[in-house]
């Protein structure tokens, strides 16, 4: 039950990195109300699942660029120029807002694109990440502990 329930955490959180349609929000919340996991080690494999998720979109990134001239390419010319315009002006610094949603897993992606190094990559996002879940567990927590509940 314990390992299942890491498990199921750790592929909703990589899933929900990706470009798929997923959320591991709600998953988390539940197993910190449950109570019978580590927070610690809740928010440490929620937020190891997001990032390794991330890093497949900046893989796929920096494998995709080269297929840009095919006809079945899901981005146009115009839309990736711009996109690397973007994020030229605002640079590696806008991983850190690949906690957001909508924008964050394509902003992984164009990271591989634009050629981001893995290292400052995988910090930025480690950092952005690891925050939103920090914030979802004390806010959780925070709810669980006020008088009332």
């Amino acid at each position: 039950m314990i390992l299942g329930a890491y498990l199921g955490l750790f592929l909703a959180a990589f899933a929900a990195a990706t470009l798929l349609p997923m959320q591991s929000e709600a998953l988390l919340v539940g197993l910190l109300h449950n109570g019978q996991l580590s927070v610690l080690g809740l928010w440490l494999v929620a937020t190891l699942g997001n990032v390794l998720g991330s890093l497949v979109n900046w893989w796929l990134g920096r494998r995709l660029e080269q297929y840009k001239e095919r006809r079945w390419f899901p981005v146009g010319l115009r839309h990736l120029e711009r996109a690397r315009r973007h994020y030229q002006r605002y640079g590696h610094w806008s991983l850190l807002l690949s906690w957001m949603p909508l924008i964050g897993d394509p902003l992984t992606l164009v990271a591989g694109v634009m050629g981001e190094p893995l290292k400052r990559f995988l910090l930025l996002v480690s950092l952005a990440k690891g925050a939103r879940y920090a914030v979802l567990v004390w806010l959780t927590l925070g709810w669980l502990a006020s008088p009332g509940t």
